[in-house]
């Protein structure tokens, strides 16, 4: 038996808002996107390496106010990327966890929270 990667899926309300902070801000690029038809809800397909996400304007798919966590190894250098955006809407900071690990959260504008954090070697 064997499991594949987990493809979470978030909410989201606006699809203008989401490309802002998805693709222009955190840097994933839009792999595909579907409607059933013109003027119904938007679902797509990002992705930053290995890291895919799905985006639904559908109710039903999911809930707004998620959490997740993306392990990097270049959460320094992508920190540095996020904060030379200057992006009125977020200015993302490295906390020290109790635990080991080093994390960054950043919410979307739908409630949504992804805390991006490196692996903690054991």
């Amino acid at each position: 038996m064997i499991f594949g990667r987990t493809t979470p899926i978030l909410r989201i309300f606006d699809e203008a808002k989401a490309r802002e902070f998805y693709v222009d801000f955190l840097g994933f690029k839009v792999d595909w996107e579907h409607r059933f038809e013109a003027g119904l809800p938007l679902y797509l397909q990002i992705s930053k390496d290995d890291c895919i996400l799905h985006l639904s304007e559908h109710h039903g798919d999911c809930s707004p106010g998620a959490a997740m966590r993306i392990e990097t190894t270049q959460l320094e250098a992508f920190h540095e990327q996020l904060v030379a955006k200057a992006y009125k809407y977020a200015r993302p900071s490295i906390v020290q966890m109790p635990w080991g690990s080093r994390d960054m959260s950043v919410h979307d504008p739908f409630g949504n929270r992804l805390t991006f954090t490196n692996a903690i070697s054991t």
